[in-house]
């Protein structure tokens, strides 16, 4: 009882040779249809299961790809894997996604979970702790392919796909700036990660544009936890001058600012505009609608699919390419508007 039905199995019972069983089941020319239909039939009813990670092995292919987040309970990343899943299925390559927790180790466990899994590809997202990237460089000196997308580093023959995250933080910043806010709080991401470091960049750039002096203590980092948002309401009931602007590194977080501002007798946009970045599903639920970035986490995962699979179809050679920026856009909505 529960033993695994094998090609040997199934050669015993139907007294004929274990090639015979396997050349059947993968629809080979030499065997009659009587004899496949029989073995084919019995494989059925025995319960017996293809191993694919065997049958390709003699190809050196899974027809499996790999992907790391660093979490799966976000909007933005489930739209960007349905993007890769979409392309991956429909060219029959199957994904393994795994999430790292926002932990570096978790991400080099995954890693490496990954590789002995024989992907034929990776594609990650880092986590917030990763500074050592020696787990992917197994990938490369492998010949594996290698793709970053979001949160990217800049390693030898691996693209990055994402976006003008400066540009992006400039325009939130600019847009705050132009409803006349004057003392604008940025809550940022860890600024280890580029996307975080490069939307706080944005953010000086438009206040040093404007004339508006950066305060050391109008930046507040944190790890985007829902956890850590009365820290930053306490920020702001502290701050003097008082702030009159916040731009959040995610929706999420923002939405959540929005929420306990307003109990504590804050109205938004009049006493402090509020924008965020992504443009998740709940920036238009939370009263007043929350303006953000449009960040196409949806049109990321098929480009980066198509990247991946194109160059393991030998379509296109992903190390030629250095980093493909995808469009963003501002979305000016109530928390924001004069």
């Amino acid at each position: 009882m529960g033993k695994k039905i094998t090609i040997y199995d199934l050669a015993k019972k139907l007294n004929v040779s274990p090639a015979t069983v396997s050349r059947s089941l993968n629809d080979h020319p030499s065997i009659s249809k009587k004899t496949k239909d029989k073995i084919i039939a019995a494989a059925k009813s025995l319960g017996y299961r293809t191993n694919k990670f065997a049958a390709n092995l003699s190809q050196q292919k899974s027809n499996t790809i790999g992907v790391i987040v660093p979490r799966l309970n976000s909007n933005f990343m489930s739209t960007v894997l349905a993007g890769i899943e979409k392309v991956a299925n429909d060219v029959g390559y199957n994904l393994i996604i795994s999430q790292s927790l926002e932990s570096a180790e978790k991400e080099v466990l995954n890693a490496k979970t990954l590789y002995d899994s024989g992907v034929d590809a990776l594609m990650i997202s880092l986590a917030y702790g990763t500074e050592n990237f020696d787990h992917l460089t197994t990938f490369i000196d492998r010949k594996i392919p290698l793709l970053f997308f979001d949160r990217v580093f800049d390693l030898p023959n691996c693209p990055t796909i994402l976006i003008d995250n400066e540009a992006a933080g400039y325009e939130a910043t600019e847009h705050l700036i132009n409803q006349g806010c004057t003392n604008i709080l940025h809550i940022a991401g860890g600024l280890k990660r580029n996307v975080y470091c490069q939307r706080f960049k944005g953010y000086k750039r438009a206040l040093e544009k404007y004339g508006i002096t950066f305060r050391e203590d109008n930046l507040v980092e944190v790890d985007l936890d829902l956890s850590r948002v009365p820290e930053v309401i306490a920020h702001i009931k502290e701050s003097d001058p008082k702030i009159d602007g916040l731009f959040v590194a995610n929706d999420t977080f923002a939405v959540h600012c929005i929420k306990e501002l307003k109990k504590e007798g804050y109205r938004v946009p009049q006493d402090i505009k509020v924008m965020g970045f992504n443009n998740d599903p709940v920036s238009e639920v939370i009263s007043p609608n929350l303006s953000t970035i449009d960040y196409p986490g949806y049109k990321m995962g098929v480009l980066a699919g198509q990247s991946i699979i194109g160059h393991l179809s030998g379509t296109i050679n992903l190390q030629s390419a250095n980093q493909i920026t995808l469009r963003h856009t501002l979305i000016i909505r109530e928390s924001t508007q004069k």
